[in-house]
């Protein structure tokens, strides 16, 4: 009888292509479910008049789109025991409502962990993740690490040093090329500008909840999400509903966030369970002029568990504000 499951660390090879996680595509309803989740609160995927203005059309919304990509990724990571970082997230463009989403994973470089006393072997795995709409157009082109388990005990010899994967910077050019085409003056002005070096402490917490509805709605089928037995008694909540709830304390913090551009990383500091509440600070790290009045902003978003006051998530961000 065979099983079906993704592969162990062993069963991984640098170079080996994960492409069959099928194609999804946006519609308003899996928006709707994804805001209730997480908490959207970007005026230019809410609003699909502003929309229009701006794009062309109604703008998906960032935080669904990554979550999409990253969850087409898991078929190369259904064992997943946790995400280490992921690195070098930029949008090449941004997709309207009707996109259909693809995904290529990529399996670039293996490092097995050291042996541990009363733990089961593991291994990091380094993913490039490109995804593509409907016409072949590059939507995002990321990195992030895994950690997997062995099945078989037996070393593997794979020692690749991940600490350079995806860190390649990226231009101050191609932080905005994906809104090179959008018409910024149709924008509502007014936000109060920004200075590089201030703190805001978001007030108030979001409790973390319907994590697995999040899972599926995003093709995520690491089991550790779904089953807690994988998890070791508890289900574990997927990184990107921490980062969704980050992302939906940063707009309050800062109203006048048009979307988010990019990642230049975001490490996973500890677990996150379903139940817990999250709070979030925001730094204002650097403030730049961008496209049409715009300015780019360099954000870093630091959540912990608003109960235990534990740090989760370290999220340095790049947005583009009005």
């Amino acid at each position: 009888m065979s099983i079906a499951e993704g592969p162990y660390f062993e069963q991984l090879e640098v170079g080996q292509v994960f492409d069959e996680a099928p194609a999804h595509t946006l519609t308003h309803g899996r928006a709707a479910i994804h805001q209730a989740i997480v908490g959207d609160r970007l005026a230019l995927s809410l609003d699909d008049e502003l929309g229009a203005a701006v794009a062309g059309g109604p703008v998906a919304h960032p935080a669904l789109v990554w979550d999409v990509a990253i969850g087409q990724s898991t078929v190369a990571t259904q064992h997943v025991k946790a995400n280490l970082f992921y690195r070098n997230l930029v949008f090449r463009r941004f997709p309207l409502i009707g996109d259909t989403l693809r995904t290529v994973t990529t399996v670039v470089a293996l490092r097995e962990n050291s042996r541990r006393a009363g733990r089961g072997p593991t291994g990091l795995a380094a993913l490039r993740i490109r995804t593509e709409d409907q016409l072949g157009r590059t939507v995002l082109d990321f990195h992030r690490c895994a950690m997997l388990p062995l099945r078989d005990p037996a070393p593997t010899g794979h020692e690749d040093d991940l600490d350079m994967v995806g860190t390649r910077p990226s231009s101050d050019e191609t932080w905005v090329e994906s809104v090179g085409d959008w018409n910024l003056a149709a924008l509502p002005t007014g936000a109060r500008e920004l200075v590089a070096g201030e703190r805001i402490d978001v007030a108030g917490g979001d409790v973390v909840t319907s994590a697995p509805e999040l899972a599926r709605l995003t093709l995520n089928v690491a089991s550790v999400h779904h089953d807690a037995r994988a998890a070791g008694g508890e289900r574990l909540v997927y990184g990107g509903h921490t980062i969704g709830i980050a992302l939906a304390q940063a707009t309050r913090a800062l109203p006048g966030l048009i979307t988010v551009l990019g990642w230049h990383g975001c490490d996973h500091l500890a677990p996150v369970r379903e139940g817990v509440t999250l709070t979030s600070t925001v730094d204002v790290e650097s403030v730049r002029s961008g496209p049409g009045g715009t300015r780019v902003v360099g954000l870093r978003v630091r959540v912990t568990d608003g109960y235990q006051g534990g740090a989760v998530l370290d999220w340095r961000l790049v947005g583009l504000h009005r």
